[in-house]
């Protein structure tokens, strides 16, 4: 048993959803899958999730892949090697067809595809995550509220204003959190127990006991009426069953080394303007998502790259290289440029004279001399030549690029910027 825990963590299988497509991302998402999207200089997203279970000991773990899946299942391969010899492992299962000629037809229908791995490994709990939210969870503290209420299934949630509520699944609970019912983006939701200004939104993240997961997906696969989701079809069908489905409040779960400002942070970064909008939390003065706590740090891979570097001080003719309220990571070389309010992944580099406000830049973005950036996106490998500007003619941008209602211009991998444009 574990110190301080009710379960044995070697009967813990974690599954985490990575498959979706996330067309909202688009076009981070044209090579890549949303989980395999990069976030905060050196990391992807499906570490935020991975670091989350390994941080709580959870070290057994399968990683369920479908859309263009390539990117995140090498990241997965070389980055997160647990050890064997203590059988911890995080494995990648691609979609294979096991039960049919269909690729996945919801949350519910990719686990039961995936079944065969829950029987294998015979644990007495399984973990069902998504695999693209922003946030910081004990998981141990969910399972001991699972354990500690005898539940048969436990579903995690955020407690959002009453007035936001109907874009999310509610959660409808007794005065002891068990679940009598489900509500989907309804106009009026049903509110917390003893709070009327709340309601409790479910994150898409539950604890199964495993006899109960497996009887549930061998039924919903007979349903041809079902979505074969958790949230739509097996959890609601579980409530009026009568079994014992409860909701465990997320602002209860304390993450060591966190303070206040960053309890019941959780973000869903499914729109270009929620991803660009949590980066920017990243580096502000007081993040509420902190990467800087050293009791329970973002993991990814090392990288070889050497320090970021900044050259040149020669105020007089304004080239300086300098970078304000950013993160800059391995391999960048500010040299001349300037930088305010931006994400630099790994390898870019900034030349003279240039000026980038409010912007992120995946690995290995080159920017020529004389050129302004505001409020972009650019995925890796792209080269922005010199002279150019993006972001202060939204209307000339949108005729090259994406640009979003609220003026975020993103530019895809590899994409050829003409030198001769100026806007």
């Amino acid at each position: 048993m574990t110190r301080g825990h009710h379960f044995d963590p070697s009967q813990v299988l974690v599954m985490i959803l990575a498959g979706g497509e996330g067309k909202r991302l688009y076009p981070l998402t044209l090579d890549r899958a949303k989980p395999a999207v990069p976030f905060g200089g050196r990391y992807r997203i499906i570490d935020i999730v991975l670091s989350n279970f390994v941080n709580s000991g959870l070290f057994r773990i399968k990683i369920l892949t479908q859309y263009k899946s390539a990117s995140l299942e090498e990241h997965i391969a070389r980055v997160w090697r647990l050890s064997p010899i203590l059988d911890h492992f995080i494995e990648a299962i691609p979609a294979q067809q096991r039960t049919g000629t269909s690729w996945f037809r919801g949350s519910a229908d990719a686990v039961y595809q995936c079944q065969h791995v829950i029987t294998d490994e015979k644990p007495e709990i399984v973990c069902i995550f998504g695999g693209d939210h922003v946030y910081k969870m004990d998981v141990r503290q969910v399972i001991d509220a699972h354990i500690e209420r005898a539940a048969a299934a436990t579903v995690a949630a955020i407690p959002v204003p009453k007035e936001e509520a109907s874009d999310f699944g509610v959660l409808e609970c007794d005065a002891q959190g068990r679940i009598v019912g489900f509500h989907e983006k309804v106009a009026s939701p049903p509110t917390m127990p003893g709070n009327d200004k709340m309601c409790l939104a479910s994150m898409g993240n539950y604890i199964f006991q495993t006899d109960v997961l497996i009887r549930e997906l061998d039924r919903d696969a007979t349903l041809e009426s079902s979505k074969h989701d958790f949230g739509h079809d097996i959890l609601p069908r579980m409530v009026a069953d009568g079994q014992p489905v409860f909701a465990y409040d997320f602002m209860t779960n304390r993450v060591p080394g966190e303070d206040e400002h960053g309890r019941g942070y959780w973000r869903d970064i499914g729109t270009i303007e929620a991803y660009f909008h949590a980066q920017m939390d990243l580096i502000s003065i007081h993040p509420a998502f902190n990467l800087y706590n050293t009791r329970w740090p973002l993991r990814t891979g090392v990288t070889h790259d050497p320090p970021a570097k900044f050259v040149f001080r020669d105020e007089a003719h304004a080239r300086v290289g300098i970078a304000t309220d950013s993160m800059v990571s391995h391999g960048c070389i500010i040299s001349g440029g300037r930088i305010h309010r931006s994400v630099l992944s790994v390898g870019c580099r900034v030349n003279s004279f240039s000026e980038i406000e409010e912007s992120i830049l995946f690995e290995r973005v080159q920017v020529g001399r004389n050129t302004r950036l505001r409020r972009c996106i650019i995925d890796k490998d792209v080269e922005v030549p010199s002279g150019v500007q993006v972001g202060f003619d939204l209307e000339a941008d949108r005729k090259r690029f994406s640009v979003t209602e609220n003026g975020i211009v993103v530019i895809p991998k590899r994409a050829k910027i003409d030198q001769s444009w100026h806007p």
